[in-house]
């Protein structure tokens, strides 16, 4: 036995000491970082990202190794409250409120932390941390969600580090899922199986999923559960499983119409109401006559109310602020209310114009839409960027990659106590981004011939 791993510690001398210093790194990141100090941050975050492409480089065979290190990376962080996020406070609310009866889309912090009567294990402390931002609004996240910040503040026993345990380990177990299907879904897709570890390793996805607890990891297992399924011709079953992604984060919305051609008219009916049915039987714990009302307001505010990391928003802000002398809070409005009619165009055009019957191509119509529609918006924040990284994976492009390397650069807003971000840093982000994605479009005849073939047939 000690023989057996002598000789496997020297034959994978070089990967084993890149795990180690991953683990160092990732151990500073999470117990020894503050989020004002962006030269470290951006340290630490390079120095694993090189590491991250020299494990695969070195082990992308070694499903075992690469497995076991994915796992001991996100367990760093399992006993850290979040660095880079204080939302983590709200979904702890949440979940106490649920616990206690209370429906967190009626009633925002604010109007709650004044009655005497409240009940809620650690109120002033999750009141606090959450922000004023989130103490003025009602609750914007999907019921899926709120079952889970339910669920940890029952096995959590009252205390924010036990909840955020449970959450954690959610998401890893969500994490390796992921792994799971999406190495099945890449066979499916004649792609080798290894690329499944271009998210499983990625540091964006273990220090914003796992270390600052976001939901996007259990979303997606959920939506590459689904597209597994369905192209396994199990798509009965894949649609309750897709709507629960749904019920986790809105975003797999966008891309339903893309399945009326995948599947033809009358599959597609039936796919479309079990998502339906689904998300009713979820949301009707919750409902009231308000929650509509009270749930869209707070949703439309990502649209219409904030900035961050944005692109080609910024571009427009900058000319329209210096050149036509446009106030900004009106701008960001307006800007907002025209951005979701723009995608719905971007999404009928792909789904008609796009031979998406096939899985690769449909999977790259997602791609083309998500990456379409972050280029837009107002607001992207790091870990929006990783849905990006599995449609890229599952397809043929690369960029989502370099774009989870380059979106560090965002975190520079959190060096100064006003927010303020460098403009010089996110164009350079931008700048990178889009010219990999041209490089690749040339590169790859894919897109291209999607929509050629479509155009000259009319």
């Amino acid at each position: 036995m000690i023989k057996a791993l002598l000789s496997y510690t020297k034959l994978h001398k070089y990967p084993i000491l890149i795990a180690l210093g991953c683990v160092f790194f990732y151990i500073v990141f999470a117990y020894d970082l503050v989020r004002e100090d962006f030269i470290r941050l951006l340290s630490l975050f390079a120095t694993l990202f090189f590491f991250y492409y020299k494990l695969i480089q070195f082990e992308k065979w070694n499903f075992k190794f690469l497995l076991v290190v994915g796992i001991l990376f996100r367990l760093v962080f399992l006993f850290t409250e979040p660095n880079l996020s204080q939302d983590f406070y709200r979904f702890i609310w949440d979940g106490e409120l649920i616990k206690h009866g209370i429906n967190p889309y009626l009633y925002v912090p604010n109007t709650l932390i004044e009655q005497p009567n409240l009940m809620i294990a650690n109120a002033q402390e999750l009141y606090k941390g959450m922000g004023s931002l989130s103490a003025r609004h009602y609750s914007n996240y999907p019921p899926l969600n709120q079952i889970i910040f339910t669920i940890s503040s029952f096995l959590g026993g009252n205390s924010i580090l036990g909840s955020l345990v449970i959450m954690r380990l959610t998401i890893i177990l969500a994490d390796i899922g992921i792994l799971f299907f999406g190495r099945k879904l890449l066979q499916s897709l004649g792609k080798s199986k290894h690329l499944a570890f271009w998210y499983f390793l990625n540091p964006l996805v273990i220090i914003e999923l796992t270390g600052n607890l976001h939901f996007e990891g259990v979303m997606l297992f959920f939506f590459v559960w689904a597209i597994y399924l369905i192209a396994f011709d199990k798509w009965k079953w894949g649609a309750p499983i897709y709507a629960l992604s749904i019920l986790l984060k809105l975003v797999p919305v966008l891309f339903l119409p893309f399945f009326l051609k995948h599947f033809g008219f009358k599959k597609s009916v039936i796919f479309y109401t079990l998502i339906g049915l689904t998300c009713v039987l979820f949301l009707l714990p919750f409902y009231s006559s308000e929650f509509i009302s009270n749930y869209s307001q707070t949703v439309g505010l990502w649209f219409s109310n904030f900035e961050f990391n944005a692109g080609f928003y910024n571009a427009v802000k900058q000319i329209a602020v210096t050149q036509f002398e446009a106030k900004p809070w009106e701008l960001v409005k307006s800007y907002g209310s025209l951005v979701p009619k723009i995608i719905i165009i971007a999404a009928l055009l792909l789904t008609f114009l796009r031979k998406n019957q096939n899985m690769g191509t449909l999977l790259s119509s997602m791609l083309l839409l998500l990456t379409f529609y972050y280029f837009l918006s107002s607001t992207i924040h790091p870990w929006y960027v990783i849905f990006l990284l599995i449609l890229g994976i599952l397809s043929n492009y690369r960029f989502p990659i370099v774009w989870s390397a380059m979106v560090v650069l965002s975190y520079y807003a959190y060096s100064n106590p006003e927010f303020k971000e460098n403009l010089w840093l996110i164009a350079i982000e931008y700048f990178i981004v889009l010219s990999y994605l041209c490089y690749e479009i040339m590169k790859n005849p894919n897109i291209k011939l999607g929509f050629r073939k479509k155009l000259s047939e009319n």
